[in-house]
């Protein structure tokens, strides 16, 4: 690969690593690189602290794999040709995780995409940057894109926005903006005013922005392929200044239209911040008034308001065409873009025969619902285990007299619809004509850590800090420190805006009928912690059940010592293996009784990935 001029950051060749498992954000990336006709991936790997392997994704419509490791320095050994990092670590771990990416030579641009980074921090980032020649976009910056070349992260949006902004192809007019919002409004301006954006970059609205306007204007102009420079400030700051002088001592000559946003601020009586950290004025020189007569003294050319920004970029993209200066870039159909399959399905567009048919639960709305009733009224209602295995295998509301011994947790854990591996498993089974206890020993073969075992974890988990005298927030920082999760914290789509109803349940009846609820309360305290890193990081429902059984245990007399014991020897699986297999033997019989067919799994749901022919050993 050509060595880069230093003007250009990046190009069709540009490789990235991308910190943190943005999944969408990543496959965003390589839509943009297929409408943009790229022969290879911009996303060389993926650094994912929490898990090691193989992340899929696609390429257009064929499915691809991405390397991902645990650590930045694994990933850089593995991939030296990369050059960029596109950074989403959170506001806490951006220092570390930017100036450990600085002391790697081949990745000389690094894009801070998190909020709420310390100015001292970034300070800190700036002049190790600085120092070492290298690039930094960002904090709190959506990013930047060379257009028909490279993106970083979810810059420009979805790919119906980007096509409109014929993003896919490169145009003429570079700009640089400090607002992420805003550079979708210029790609968009750019586009329906001129031929097109060559290069956007967004600041990021902090303070203390890791390279400036004139960094990225100064790149722009020694760039030949550059025509025309649009600049989009705001109010606050004297980043614009530094243009001001470039353009009277000569350093900026191609075309400039620029505007400082916030003129509306000598309206309001007192200092007004303008959402961004560093979009306030505390001096007159801040103002975005005296920035933009700055700017038009110095022979930038300002519109009057913002309204006519567009107006003067289109008058001046004119006259650049008119004297030849710019030769209108061609447009380029890109090529079809597929919809995922999910999309298309919620949208309603496609239809697919079911593979699967269940009519005893449905776990996909708000609450899971066993023959069509809501757990909560399960619970409520007084079902007991006899009115779940009534709904669950016969289909009926069993008459009291079948309904008499009652133990929540095992209603709670009876099922889980047809889709998790263990129902699937004694479904298969089943409709291969095995009998239900062959076909049950199937389901209940899948019990194990990453199915179930989050009841036996947690309970591990909690008691192991909880018992030794730890506080909730040394559990949180240790169990991180080893990369290892809390079982029984996290959940796939609740959270705390959307609560799990059966959590709330067993909380409930905690509160108000348990003698003890030591390790509840820790685990609640815990909670309280790692939700405020992500609100999905909550108590689930393995969890509680596991923290209550060891608070149960408390309540009936068991010392600390003896409870531990019950732990170790696992008796705590038993819980949600009596529960699942009622729901599993209900999915058993519910096949029989529709007799469904034979299964065999869809090709199309299968990723045929051979090779064309295997590599011969000499």
């Amino acid at each position: 690969m050509a060595e880069r001029p230093e003007y250009v950051l990046f190009d069709r060749d540009t490789e990235a690593i991308v910190f943190g498992y943005q999944q969408n954000a990543i496959q965003r990336m390589l839509d943009f690189d297929y409408v943009c006709r790229r022969e290879k991936a911009s996303v060389a790997a993926i650094v994912n602290p929490t898990r090691a392997g193989l992340h899929q994704c696609f390429w257009g419509n064929k499915p691809i794999l991405l390397p991902m490791y645990r650590t930045l320095k694994e990933a850089v050994e593995k991939h030296p040709q990369t050059d960029v990092m596109v950074n989403f670590a959170s506001f806490r771990s951006a220092y570390p995780t930017t100036m450990e990416a600085l002391d790697y030579p081949n990745l000389r641009t690094i894009a801070i995409i998190a909020e709420g980074v310390p100015e001292r921090r970034s300070k800190e980032i700036i002049s190790k940057a600085s120092k070492l020649g290298k690039n930094i976009i960002g904090p709190a910056t959506v990013g930047g894109l060379r257009a028909g070349a490279f993106k970083i992260g979810n810059t420009a949006g979805m790919l119906d926005n980007i096509i409109d902004a014929k993003l896919h192809r490169p145009g003429s007019v570079a700009y640089v903006s400090k607002s992420g919002g805003l550079s979708n409004e210029m790609n968009m301006m750019l586009a329906v005013n001129t031929d097109g954006v060559y290069e956007g970059v967004a600041l990021g609205g902090d303070r203390y922005p890791g390279s400036l306007f004139i960094d990225h204007i100064l790149r722009y102009q020694a760039n030949p392929e550059i025509k025309m420079i649009v600049l989009l400030g705001e109010i606050g700051g004297r980043d614009e200044y530094p243009v001001v002088e470039a353009l009277k001592s000569g350093k900026i000559t191609k075309p400039l239209v620029a505007w400082c946003i916030g003129t509306s601020a000598k309206m309001f009586a007192s200092g007004v911040q303008f959402g961004h950290a560093g979009a306030r004025a505390d001096a007159e020189e801040e103002t975005a008034d005296a920035k933009n007569i700055a700017l038009k003294e110095a022979g930038a050319i300002v519109p009057d308001s913002f309204n006519d920004f567009d107006e003067k970029i289109k008058t001046t993209y004119d006259k650049l065409v008119a004297d030849g200066t710019i030769t209108p870039a061609e447009d380029v159909d890109p090529p079809p873009i597929p919809q995922d399959f999910n999309k298309a399905l919620a949208a309603g567009t496609i239809r697919r025969p079911p593979q699967f048919i269940s009519t005893i639960s449905d776990d996909r709305g708000e609450e899971l619902r066993y023959c069509g009733v809501k757990i909560s009224s399960i619970i409520e209602d007084d079902y007991g285990l006899g009115g779940v295995i009534g709904l669950l295998w016969f289909k009926k509301k069993l008459p009291p007299w079948a309904s008499k011994f009652i133990e929540s947790v095992v209603l709670i854990t009876a099922d889980h619809g047809p889709a998790v591996s263990g129902a699937h498993n004694s479904i298969v089974a089943a409709r291969a004509g095995k009998d239900l206890i062959s076909s049950l020993v199937s389901g209940l073969l899948t019990i194990g850590p990453r199915f179930g075992g989050a009841v036996q974890g947690s309970a591990e988990h909690f008691t192991e800090y909880l018992y030794r005298g730890d506080q909730p927030e040394f559990m949180v920082k240790e169990m991180k420190k080893k990369n290892v999760n809390i079982q029984g914290i996290g959940h796939r789509i609740k959270s705390v805006t959307n609560p799990d109803v059966r959590v709330e349940i067993l909380v409930k009846y905690a509160k108000e009928n348990f003698p003890v609820t030591e390790t509840l309360d820790y685990a609640l305290s815990v909670e309280a912690i790692t939700t405020t890193k992500r609100n999905n990081l909550i108590l689930n429902v393995d969890g509680c059940i596991g923290v209550l059984s060891c608070d149960m245990l408390r309540g009936l007399g068991y010392t600390r010592e003896e409870t531990l014991e019950f732990v170790k020897l696992g008796g705590l699986n038993a819980f949600f293996v009596l529960g699942r297999s009622i729901g599993f033997m209900g999915h058993i019989m519910d096949q029989k009784r529709l007799s469904s067919r034979l299964y065999r799994h869809p090709w199309d749901d299968i990723a045929y990935m051979m090779p064309d022919e295997p590599e011969e050993v000499e």
